[in-house]
């Protein structure tokens, strides 16, 4: 890159223009991973290096989409009830709820 470039795009001005596109394609690559790797729905076919050893289960096959849809009710359930769920089930859906209940429960 020449200097006049990196004069014009790498300013302290810009540097939460790419933390934000930083966070949002962050995001957006964890949740592609989590569905490719987790999702009951989705499976593919894993071998060893020599082609030859199958590995994992597949569900995407021929026989599997005839089928429509899968049962596999306990699968979609454990796969839906991840941890960050089960965490914030019972919290208030505040973002600051001290800030919040300083402010609106006067003492």
């Amino acid at each position: 890159m020449s200097s006049a470039t990196l004069k014009r795009w790498l300013r302290p001005e810009v540097y939460p223009l790419f933390a934000a596109l930083g966070v949002a394609v962050g995001i957006c690559g964890m949740q592609l991973i989590r569905n490719i790797s987790g999702n009951p729905e989705v499976s593919v076919k894993l071998y060893c290096s020599d082609k030859l050893n199958f590995i994992g289960v597949s569900r995407v096959n021929k026989e599997n989409r005839a089928a429509g849809i899968l049962d596999n009710h306990a699968e979609g359930e454990k796969y839906a009830e991840h941890p960050l769920r089960k965490f914030v089930r019972n919290k208030s859906p505040e973002i600051m709820p001290n800030i919040n209940s300083f402010f609106a429960d006067p003492k």
